[in-house]
Protein backbone atom coordinates (compact mmCIF):
# COMPACT_ATOMS: atom_id res chain seq x y z
CA UNK A 1 0.00 0.00 0.00
CA UNK A 2 1.44 3.84 -0.77
CA UNK A 3 2.03 5.81 2.04
CA UNK A 4 -0.55 8.67 2.48
CA UNK A 5 0.43 11.85 0.27
CA UNK A 6 1.70 15.01 1.64
CA UNK A 7 0.11 17.17 -0.84
CA UNK A 8 -3.16 17.26 -2.77
CA UNK A 9 -3.98 19.80 -5.39
CA UNK A 10 -4.76 20.14 -9.04
CA UNK A 11 -2.57 19.68 -12.07
CA UNK A 12 -3.33 21.94 -15.03
CA UNK A 13 -2.53 22.34 -18.62
CA UNK A 14 -4.61 25.14 -20.22
CA UNK A 15 -8.17 24.45 -19.82
CA UNK A 16 -7.43 20.53 -18.48
CA UNK A 17 -7.70 20.16 -15.09
CA UNK A 18 -7.38 17.15 -12.25
CA UNK A 19 -7.05 16.93 -9.04
CA UNK A 20 -4.27 14.85 -8.02
CA UNK A 21 -1.81 13.84 -4.85
CA UNK A 22 1.88 14.16 -4.60
CA UNK A 23 3.77 11.98 -2.18
CA UNK A 24 7.50 11.57 -1.73
CA UNK A 25 9.79 9.14 -3.84
CA UNK A 26 12.46 8.41 -1.69
CA UNK A 27 12.50 7.59 2.25
CA UNK A 28 14.67 7.90 4.80
CA UNK A 29 12.58 6.71 7.60
CA UNK A 30 14.28 3.29 7.51
CA UNK A 31 17.63 4.29 8.30
CA UNK A 32 18.40 3.85 12.17
CA UNK A 33 18.21 6.52 14.27
CA UNK A 34 19.12 8.05 17.76
CA UNK A 35 17.61 9.70 20.58
CA UNK A 36 19.89 12.04 22.72
CA UNK A 37 19.84 10.51 26.53
CA UNK A 38 21.88 11.50 29.69
CA UNK A 39 24.38 9.51 30.52
CA UNK A 40 23.83 9.38 33.70
CA UNK A 41 20.06 9.10 34.34
CA UNK A 42 19.14 6.80 30.87
CA UNK A 43 16.47 9.20 30.45
CA UNK A 44 15.48 11.02 27.09
CA UNK A 45 16.64 15.08 26.90
CA UNK A 46 14.15 17.18 25.67
CA UNK A 47 15.38 20.27 23.66
CA UNK A 48 13.37 23.73 23.97
CA UNK A 49 14.00 27.27 22.32
CA UNK A 50 16.18 29.56 25.01
CA UNK A 51 16.37 33.50 25.18
CA UNK A 52 19.68 34.51 23.58
CA UNK A 53 19.56 37.22 26.53
CA UNK A 54 17.56 35.90 29.04
CA UNK A 55 18.59 32.67 29.26
CA UNK A 56 14.75 31.78 29.69
CA UNK A 57 12.90 29.38 28.18
CA UNK A 58 10.36 30.66 25.82
CA UNK A 59 6.92 29.20 25.69
CA UNK A 60 4.79 27.85 22.68
CA UNK A 61 3.10 30.68 22.21
CA UNK A 62 5.58 32.94 22.08
CA UNK A 63 7.41 31.98 19.23
CA UNK A 64 7.43 33.93 16.27
CA UNK A 65 9.25 34.26 12.80
CA UNK A 66 11.67 36.87 12.51
CA UNK A 67 13.74 38.59 9.53
CA UNK A 68 16.82 40.04 10.31
CA UNK A 69 17.20 43.44 9.11
CA UNK A 70 20.34 44.21 11.03
CA UNK A 71 22.17 43.02 14.43
CA UNK A 72 20.00 41.91 16.88
CA UNK A 73 17.07 43.62 14.91
CA UNK A 74 14.19 41.77 13.66
CA UNK A 75 11.10 42.18 11.71
CA UNK A 76 8.51 40.24 13.12
CA UNK A 77 6.20 38.42 11.42
CA UNK A 78 3.24 35.88 12.55
CA UNK A 79 1.24 32.84 11.24
CA UNK A 80 -1.57 34.49 10.04
CA UNK A 81 0.62 37.13 7.87
CA UNK A 82 2.34 34.45 6.28
CA UNK A 83 -0.70 32.10 5.65
CA UNK A 84 -1.85 35.21 3.75
CA UNK A 85 0.84 35.49 1.00
CA UNK A 86 0.26 32.33 -0.03
CA UNK A 87 -0.04 31.74 -4.07
CA UNK A 88 -1.88 30.24 -6.40
CA UNK A 89 0.92 27.80 -6.87
CA UNK A 90 0.21 26.16 -3.29
CA UNK A 91 -2.59 24.14 -4.50
CA UNK A 92 -2.38 24.33 -8.17
CA UNK A 93 0.59 22.76 -10.59
CA UNK A 94 0.05 24.90 -13.64
CA UNK A 95 2.30 23.59 -16.45
CA UNK A 96 2.67 26.50 -18.59
CA UNK A 97 5.90 25.34 -20.66
CA UNK A 98 8.26 21.95 -21.80
CA UNK A 99 11.17 21.50 -22.64
CA UNK A 100 12.97 18.59 -24.66
CA UNK A 101 13.46 15.49 -22.18
CA UNK A 102 17.09 15.65 -22.53
CA UNK A 103 17.85 19.31 -22.12
CA UNK A 104 18.02 19.48 -18.10
CA UNK A 105 21.19 18.78 -16.70
CA UNK A 106 21.02 16.10 -14.08
CA UNK A 107 22.84 18.94 -11.04
CA UNK A 108 19.44 20.72 -11.23
CA UNK A 109 17.10 17.67 -10.40
CA UNK A 110 16.47 17.84 -6.64
CA UNK A 111 13.85 15.63 -5.15
CA UNK A 112 11.89 13.48 -6.96
CA UNK A 113 8.41 13.00 -6.01
CA UNK A 114 5.32 10.86 -7.82
CA UNK A 115 2.28 12.69 -8.78
CA UNK A 116 -0.96 10.68 -9.77
CA UNK A 117 -4.88 11.25 -9.76
CA UNK A 118 -6.54 12.07 -6.49
CA UNK A 119 -10.09 11.27 -8.11
CA UNK A 120 -11.65 8.67 -10.45
CA UNK A 121 -13.26 12.02 -12.38
CA UNK A 122 -9.76 13.11 -13.32
CA UNK A 123 -8.26 10.01 -14.61
CA UNK A 124 -8.85 10.86 -18.06
CA UNK A 125 -7.43 14.45 -18.10
CA UNK A 126 -4.31 13.20 -16.21
CA UNK A 127 -3.81 10.51 -18.53
CA UNK A 128 -3.79 12.90 -21.57
CA UNK A 129 -1.45 14.98 -19.74
CA UNK A 130 0.69 12.36 -19.45
CA UNK A 131 0.47 10.82 -22.66
CA UNK A 132 0.55 13.72 -24.50
CA UNK A 133 3.92 14.46 -23.00
CA UNK A 134 5.24 11.54 -23.41
CA UNK A 135 4.60 11.03 -26.97
CA UNK A 136 5.88 14.31 -27.73
CA UNK A 137 8.85 13.33 -25.31
CA UNK A 138 8.53 16.49 -23.49
CA UNK A 139 8.99 17.77 -19.92
CA UNK A 140 6.64 20.52 -18.20
CA UNK A 141 7.96 23.29 -16.31
CA UNK A 142 6.17 24.86 -13.39
CA UNK A 143 6.28 25.92 -9.70
CA UNK A 144 4.43 24.76 -6.45
CA UNK A 145 4.94 25.74 -3.09
CA UNK A 146 6.38 23.31 -0.80
CA UNK A 147 7.51 24.32 2.68
CA UNK A 148 6.16 28.20 2.43
CA UNK A 149 8.82 28.75 -0.85
CA UNK A 150 7.84 28.30 -4.28
CA UNK A 151 9.62 25.78 -5.65
CA UNK A 152 9.98 25.34 -9.82
CA UNK A 153 9.50 21.84 -10.65
CA UNK A 154 9.62 19.80 -13.98
CA UNK A 155 7.00 16.80 -14.36
CA UNK A 156 8.26 13.63 -16.05
CA UNK A 157 5.68 11.40 -17.77
CA UNK A 158 6.92 7.46 -15.98
CA UNK A 159 4.92 4.63 -16.78
CA UNK A 160 1.11 4.75 -15.77
CA UNK A 161 2.47 8.00 -13.54
CA UNK A 162 4.58 11.61 -13.27
CA UNK A 163 7.51 12.05 -11.33
CA UNK A 164 7.62 15.65 -10.38
CA UNK A 165 11.25 16.80 -9.70
CA UNK A 166 11.87 20.06 -7.86
CA UNK A 167 14.46 22.25 -9.46
CA UNK A 168 17.35 23.90 -7.57
CA UNK A 169 17.55 27.62 -8.94
CA UNK A 170 19.86 28.66 -11.24
CA UNK A 171 22.01 30.54 -8.48
CA UNK A 172 22.42 27.59 -6.16
CA UNK A 173 24.27 25.74 -9.17
CA UNK A 174 27.63 26.41 -9.19
CA UNK A 175 29.62 26.77 -12.65
CA UNK A 176 31.99 23.49 -13.15
CA UNK A 177 34.47 25.63 -14.95
CA UNK A 178 35.26 27.23 -11.70
CA UNK A 179 36.93 23.72 -10.35
CA UNK A 180 37.76 22.48 -13.39
CA UNK A 181 39.32 24.93 -15.80
CA UNK A 182 43.25 24.38 -13.71
CA UNK A 183 43.08 20.51 -14.92
CA UNK A 184 45.73 20.13 -16.97
CA UNK A 185 46.55 16.95 -17.15
CA UNK A 186 46.46 14.52 -20.48
CA UNK A 187 45.55 10.77 -20.14
CA UNK A 188 48.21 8.37 -21.97
CA UNK A 189 46.69 6.78 -25.23
CA UNK A 190 48.51 3.74 -24.51
CA UNK A 191 46.82 3.33 -21.13
CA UNK A 192 43.35 4.24 -21.79
CA UNK A 193 42.83 0.43 -23.92
CA UNK A 194 44.02 -1.32 -20.69
CA UNK A 195 41.18 1.03 -18.65
CA UNK A 196 38.49 0.13 -21.33
CA UNK A 197 39.29 -3.31 -20.87
CA UNK A 198 39.17 -3.31 -17.29
CA UNK A 199 35.35 -1.21 -17.38
CA UNK A 200 34.04 -4.12 -19.74
CA UNK A 201 35.20 -6.61 -16.97
CA UNK A 202 33.18 -4.85 -14.42
CA UNK A 203 30.50 -3.37 -15.96
CA UNK A 204 27.07 -4.73 -14.59
CA UNK A 205 23.38 -3.99 -15.51
CA UNK A 206 21.93 -1.46 -12.83
CA UNK A 207 20.61 -3.10 -9.51
CA UNK A 208 19.71 -1.14 -5.89
CA UNK A 209 21.92 -3.24 -4.46
CA UNK A 210 25.18 -1.48 -5.58
CA UNK A 211 24.05 1.21 -3.21
CA UNK A 212 23.36 -0.55 0.16
CA UNK A 213 24.67 1.33 3.22
CA UNK A 214 27.14 -1.04 5.07
CA UNK A 215 27.18 1.72 7.92
CA UNK A 216 23.46 0.32 8.63
CA UNK A 217 24.02 -3.20 8.54
CA UNK A 218 27.16 -2.90 11.01
CA UNK A 219 24.83 -0.08 13.38
CA UNK A 220 21.96 -2.83 13.62
CA UNK A 221 24.68 -5.66 14.34
CA UNK A 222 26.18 -3.74 17.22
CA UNK A 223 22.45 -2.77 18.68
CA UNK A 224 21.79 -6.50 18.46
CA UNK A 225 24.94 -7.18 20.46
CA UNK A 226 23.97 -4.48 22.82
CA UNK A 227 20.79 -5.70 23.19
CA UNK A 228 21.85 -9.34 24.30
CA UNK A 229 23.34 -7.95 26.95
CA UNK A 230 20.82 -5.83 28.97
CA UNK A 231 18.41 -6.89 31.56
CA UNK A 232 14.82 -7.77 30.47
CA UNK A 233 13.36 -3.96 30.75
CA UNK A 234 10.60 -4.20 33.68
CA UNK A 235 6.89 -4.87 33.11
CA UNK A 236 4.31 -2.29 33.55
CA UNK A 237 1.10 -2.63 35.51
CA UNK A 238 -0.88 -5.69 35.09
CA UNK A 239 -3.95 -4.63 32.60
CA UNK A 240 -1.87 -1.70 30.75
CA UNK A 241 0.21 -3.89 28.37
CA UNK A 242 2.73 -1.97 26.62
CA UNK A 243 3.43 -3.72 23.08
CA UNK A 244 5.52 -1.27 22.07
CA UNK A 245 8.56 -2.61 23.13
CA UNK A 246 8.23 -5.82 21.66
CA UNK A 247 7.41 -3.90 18.00
CA UNK A 248 10.36 -2.22 18.06
CA UNK A 249 12.53 -5.38 18.72
CA UNK A 250 10.48 -6.91 15.61
CA UNK A 251 11.04 -4.03 13.15
CA UNK A 252 14.66 -4.00 14.56
CA UNK A 253 15.23 -7.99 13.77
CA UNK A 254 13.06 -7.42 10.31
CA UNK A 255 15.47 -4.72 9.35
CA UNK A 256 18.75 -6.53 10.01
CA UNK A 257 17.23 -9.96 8.15
CA UNK A 258 16.47 -7.28 5.58
CA UNK A 259 20.16 -6.20 5.12
CA UNK A 260 21.93 -9.24 6.05
CA UNK A 261 19.86 -11.06 3.17
CA UNK A 262 20.91 -8.07 0.86
CA UNK A 263 24.45 -8.67 2.20
CA UNK A 264 24.16 -12.14 0.80
CA UNK A 265 22.65 -11.78 -2.62
CA UNK A 266 25.41 -9.17 -3.05
CA UNK A 267 27.89 -11.58 -2.46
CA UNK A 268 26.16 -14.22 -4.71
CA UNK A 269 26.37 -12.21 -7.31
Amino acid sequence: MAPRPYWKGYLKLSLVTCPVAMSPATSESEKVRFHTLNKATGNRVVSQYVDSVTRKAVKDDNEIKGYARGENDYVMLTEDELDAVALDTVKTIDIDKFVPRDSIEWIYLEKPHYLMPDDPVGHEAFAVIRDAMAADKVLGISRLVIGRRERAIVLEPRGEGIVVWTLRFGDEVRPEGAYFEDISAKSDPDLIPLVQSFIKQHTKNWSADMVSDPVQTALLDIIAEKKKAMKPARKGKKGAKDTSESNVIDIMEALRASLAASGKKKKAS
